[in-house]
């Protein structure tokens, strides 16, 4: 280069010595830059690999995994948290189900297309996490019709979350009581008999089938599915176990199932099957006169319990003021509404040791459909059960009048015709 800052060929940079100098040293920032963003990137990837490896033992994945190889365990997915968010569209709102006190659930659609019911809990108590597995081991061993399968679950995420197979026809509450999206449309007796029939076997599965009693401990009427064909199935059980609560406990459980709720377990904070038996007492009295469990006295607007006010009314022999006009207008189907009565009463005995176990709820509940079947001419019907779906034996074919009716003690408080 010249004295003249021209080349040998009489040209002249386009940039100043200083100019190249400044240039190289931008590059080389911005060089270094991108480095360091790969670099923080790189480590933060990792620091949230690790974040969910711990997640993922914390939450009881190699438990999970061990028991799944023993056991071979082969129902149950485990998904990614990514996975998750794809299925539910990142947590769209649009995909929201239902939400409550205890948390979130979404529809979601898996990489099969499988559409997914995705349970997403608000927290978890961390005594309970080694017990969560176990759950999750028992839940995919159980196969009943009405019952909602376990699908999958995510582990590697603080709140571990619970896949569940979609039901598409909404809650029996919204069929019994309407909503946004739900029409009061009239409900048959035996349509209401066949639900209940069939959410009374599927507790009577966890109670006695399974290889240990699962209490569901949160029975309503938002807790039973109803698909295409109005076949019930129980949803949202399996989390509570047979062991006291806390205070705090149990202070969410009542927000949950305030008008189901067991007397004794008030006292106690003890959740047994004979809770269940309780609450579905409540789902029975629900079915009979379409009034929500905390329903809106008719004069004074006041929140009643429907439990209370219905036995109080069962003592006077004025219950059936309180039925719901559709089926007592049917006086064929009378006797069958008075001991579907007497059923649900004996379900809500103050005491647990006075109530029916649920497999004999369900047998009584069987036995009428039957009746209530025949009486309204149905001619087609099936009541045979599949072996592989926890059905009941047919041993269970009993007459409406059979002796065991009277070994109810609140059939002493009503005499039917």
């Amino acid at each position: 280069m010249r004295s003249d800052g021209t080349t040998d060929f009489g040209c002249r940079p386009l940039h100043t010595r200083a100019e190249q100098l400044a240039i190289g040293l931008s590059v080389s920032a911005t060089v270094m830059i991108c480095l360091a963003c790969f670099l923080v990137m790189q480590l933060q990837r990792k620091r949230h690999k690790k974040e969910k490896d711990e997640y993922f033992k914390q939450n009881g994945g190699l438990m999970l995994y061990d028991e799944m190889m023993s056991r071979q365990v082969d129902t149950v997915r485990i998904l990614t948290e990514n996975e998750i968010r794809i299925a539910t569209d990142n947590y769209n709102e649009d995909q929201v189900l239902g939400c409550g006190g205890h948390g979130m659930v979404y529809k979601g659609t898996l990489d099969d297309n499988r559409e997914v019911a995705i349970k997403k809990s608000k927290v978890i108590n961390d005594d309970c996490r080694d017990e969560f597995v176990n759950e999750i081991i028992i839940l995919s061993q159980i196969n009943h019709r009405n019952i909602v399968r376990l699908l999958g679950c995510c582990l590697d995420i603080d709140v571990p979350m619970l896949v569940y197979e979609f039901v598409s026809n909404g809650t029996l509450y919204e069929f019994l009581h309407g909503g946004a999206d739900h029409m009061m449309l009239p409900i048959p007796l035996d349509l209401r008999l066949k639900i209940a029939t069939q959410s009374a076997e599927a507790l009577a599965y966890l109670h006695s089938s399974t290889s240990r009693t699962i209490l569901h401990g949160d029975v309503k009427s938002a807790n039973i599915l109803l698909d295409d064909q109005r076949n019930a199935k129980v949803a949202d059980f399996g989390a509570s176990a047979l062991k006291s609560m806390d205070e705090s406990d149990f202070i969410m459980l009542v927000q949950g199932t305030l008008g189901y709720l067991d007397p004794e377990s008030f006292i106690s904070h003890l959740l047994t099957d004979k809770s269940d038996v309780y609450s579905f007492g409540v789902v029975l009295l629900e079915l009979m006169t379409r009034k929500r469990a905390l329903y809106a006295d008719d004069s004074s607007e006041e929140k009643r319990s429907l439990a209370h006010s219905f036995l109080l009314m069962f003592h006077k022999n004025k219950h059936q003021r309180m039925l719901d006009s559709e089926i007592v207008d049917d006086a064929a189907a009378m006797l069958v509404i008075e001991k579907l009565t007497v059923l649900a009463v004996h379900c809500l005995s103050a005491r647990g040791d006075d109530r029916p176990t649920m497999k004999e709820v369900a047998e009584r509940l069987r036995v009428l459909w039957r009746h209530q079947m025949h009486a309204s001419g149905v001619a087609k019907y099936d009541f045979e059960f599949d072996s592989n779906h926890g059905g009941s034996p047919s041993s269970v074919d009993l007459p409406l009048d059979e002796t065991k009716d009277r070994s109810l003690e609140t059939c002493k408080l009503v005499q039917l015709s």
